[in-house]
């Protein structure tokens, strides 16, 4: 792959449920090693995209590109095969397997087997609370530790670029500056991040460049580096009573 190619390039997306669209015309793209932001009020469209983009829903228009290739009609496992790796919200494991079990299903790629012993010395060192609890059933742990397990499930799959929403949903301060300083290692492996968030100040602390999502859109798109009004941006979405 060139310096130059996006890892991810999204076009006029079209994407909904029923009859009804939720993503209307959104384009955006993530470079080869960025790490991109997606910021926004539930219901505007930011999980929809992810959903989107790996094949839980299929686009109605516009175009999905993944490192250079078109994705639009590949099935969802082919799209993890090539290593577009998305982490969904809710913690969703299989409660009664052990977290070493759950690892090593995870690795059901080709390249993802061939990686396995080298990716689970990484996520084991990377979380070392699940090296300590390695033959917990899963349905034992926190919520930070199932969050721990669920990002670790991502890393097994041998990702290229990795997607997660709301890593950081309903965990205290302590537990998300510790996400964060994993997201920020994973990152720095060179592994592109498409990254969904609703704490504004944790999704600035990490990423490059940073999207602001509203009614299916994209409304704005924040730098690094640029000056940037918290306070606007809430009142934008919440409106001023927010707090």
């Amino acid at each position: 792959m060139s310096s130059n190619t996006r890892a991810l390039e999204i076009i006029d997306l079209h994407a909904g449920y029923d009859v009804s669209n939720v993503l209307v015309g959104m384009s955006l793209h993530v470079g080869s090693n960025e790490r991109v932001g997606l910021f926004g009020p539930n219901g505007h469209g930011k999980t929809t995209l992810l959903n989107t983009i790996s094949r839980v829903i299929h686009p109605r228009v516009g175009h999905v590109r993944f490192m250079g290739e078109p994705i639009n009609d590949l099935a969802a496992q082919k799209i993890v095969a090539r290593g577009l790796i998305h982490v969904p919200q809710g913690n969703r494991l299989f409660p009664d397997m052990q977290i070493m079990e759950t690892l090593e299903l995870a690795a059901y790629t080709k390249c993802a087997r061939e990686e396995l012993k080298s990716n689970l010395d990484y996520v084991l060192r990377l979380f070392p609370r699940l090296a300590e609890r390695r033959r917990q059933q899963c349905k034992t742990l926190s919520g930070g530790e199932r969050q721990m397990l669920s990002i670790s499930v991502g890393l097994m799959c041998a990702p290229r670029m990795l997607m997660l929403d709301e890593p950081t949903l309903g965990l205290s301060p302590k537990l998300k500056d510790e996400l964060a300083e994993a997201i920020a290692e994973i990152s720095s492996r060179g592994i592109p991040l498409l990254l969904v968030e609703q704490d504004i100040a944790f999704i600035l602390s990490l990423v490059d460049r940073m999207y602001l999502i509203d009614h299916g859109e994209i409304a704005r798109e924040i730098k690094r580096g640029a000056e940037v009004d918290h306070q606007e941006i809430m009142d934008m979405y919440f409106g001023s009573e927010h707090a």
